[in-house]
């Protein structure tokens, strides 16, 4: 049955890596403005703060992994009071050499390998919010060994590059979401699939969107009442089945717009509408736009590659 976590990941298309190491000692502080693309770090040695907006402060150390699925504002410093250096990491300049902080001699209190990468689907917004905010994972030495795969793959420029750092992002997103403590997690697709009912009916959603699942029909996939389902999905994922179902078909379906080269009615068909006419309408409802001139404007939008910066 298909894993509905990875199923998202490939959706999202995580593609466009940049990524370059990071140190600190003495007194430094340093304040990113937010980014809306995701970010992630790993600390190779020492520790330092981290203080993620609307999160609560944390201490990363060594061998600690840190994903910011849509990387807000957030600020990195010592333990030692220090005037606060403010970066735009969208206008900052890009270099793939390490940057240091505070003290500039001498051996650093921390050193960590970071970066962003991009969300080339463009339901990335939807999908993003059904994930944890901050995601921080302790003693995970296989994380930090992707991390680095990832910055070295990246600093290369060989046959197959932007292929390997897709498919080396995809598997760092899963090891981290699958490591994260979920019971702890904001509601959304995390949290659900630790619950096994509602992780249950999700898979079934996952596994046949084209069938016309009802509530009765998710209930009894979940072995629950029809109420008490309702009730614990939208605790635990944070939207109503219909809704969730709703989107996850549209985001099926803009996929297999924007891949081209099937007939609108099979594309009605994969994800469980009886004619084209009535996935139209439904599509336009939900994105506003007919499913036609999405295609052209997604092919249009797949020629650009989005610009980032490094964790600077």
């Amino acid at each position: 049955m298909p894993d509905p976590l990875s199923e998202v990941i490939q959706l999202l298309r995580p593609r466009a890596v940049f990524s370059k190491g990071i140190s600190g000692a003495g007194r430094w502080a340093v304040r990113y403005a937010e980014f809306g693309q995701p970010g992630f770090c790993a600390v190779t040695q020492g520790r330092c703060r981290l203080a993620v907006d609307g999160e609560a402060p944390v201490v990363i150390q060594e061998g600690d992994f840190v994903l910011l699925p849509a990387t807000p504002a957030f600020t990195m410093s010592g333990f030692e009071p220090a005037p606060i250096q403010r970066i735009d990491p969208k206008t900052s300049p890009a270099s793939s050499e390490e940057t240091r902080y505070g003290r500039q001699d001498g051996p650093p209190d921390v050193r960590q390998f970071g970066g962003y990468f991009s969300f080339g689907s463009p339901d990335a917004t939807l999908l993003v919010s059904l994930l944890p905010r901050m995601i921080h994972i302790s003693g995970i030495p296989r994380l930090t060994q992707l991390v680095r795969l990832v910055g070295q793959e990246a600093a290369r420029e060989d046959v197959g590059r932007d292929l390997i750092l897709e498919r080396l992002v995809e598997i760092l997103l899963i090891e981290a979401l699958r490591a994260a403590p979920a019971g702890e997690a904001r509601p959304g697709l995390l949290r659900g699939l630790a619950d096994p009912r509602i992780a249950a009916a999700l898979r079934r959603m996952h596994a046949d969107v084209e069938r016309g699942w009802t509530i009765p029909d998710l209930a009894s996939a979940a072995g629950m009442s029809r109420s008490a389902f309702f009730d614990r999905f939208v605790r635990m994922v944070g939207v109503r089945p219909m809704e969730y179902l709703m989107s996850w078909r549209m985001a099926v379906a803009k996929t297999l717009l924007r891949n081209g080269g099937m007939a609108l009615d099979e594309v009605a068909r994969q994800i469980g509408y009886s004619s084209a006419s009535t996935f139209s309408a439904a599509f336009s409802r939900h994105v506003g736009l007919p499913p036609g001139r999405f295609m052209r404007g997604a092919m249009t939008q797949d020629e650009a590659t989005p610009s980032l910066q490094a964790w600077n």
